[in-house]
């Protein structure tokens, strides 16, 4: 093991396990293969890299990450209320996913929360705005790039 510490120009293979306060988890490596990202890649949010500064292989830890540091807070104009005309033949019902496609045709996902007969109010936030979240993470390697 070395003590090559996470920084710029590295690349880390860990495991990690994204947790709501609720204990639930939303998404993890534990059980899979492990992954691997450079450092400024883009692959992790900001928030999550720089909480990962100054750790090295073997370490692991859980930290929170505010709001702020992760997916950020939801945004009021991110819910839209769409004619129900839009949503002809789809089985609708709170919670399920749609897809949209925005000006530059890229996937824009929303979820319903609500729907009448005439409107639908779609949410296109991050699912995981607004929530502190637990990142649980076992550094595996740090490698100089």
């Amino acid at each position: 093991m070395t003590d090559l510490r996470i920084g710029p120009d590295r690349e880390v293979t860990l495991h990690f396990a994204l947790r709501l306060e609720s204990g639930e988890v939303v998404d993890s490596t534990f059980d899979k293969q492990p992954a691997t990202f450079q450092v400024g890649d883009g692959n992790l949010l900001p928030g999550f890299e720089q909480a990962l500064y100054g750790f090295k292989a073997g370490d692991r830890r859980t930290i929170r990450i505010q709001p702020e540091q992760g997916f950020g807070q939801p945004n009021p104009q991110n819910v839209q209320v769409m004619p129900r005309s839009q949503f002809e033949g789809m089985e609708l019902s709170e919670g399920l996913l749609v897809i949209f496609n925005d000006a530059a045709n890229a996937e824009l996902p929303g979820v319903v929360k609500a729907f009448d007969e005439t409107r639908v109010t779609v949410d296109f936030n991050h699912p995981l705005a607004g929530k502190e979240l637990d990142f649980e993470v076992e550094i595996i390697a740090v490698r100089a790039l």
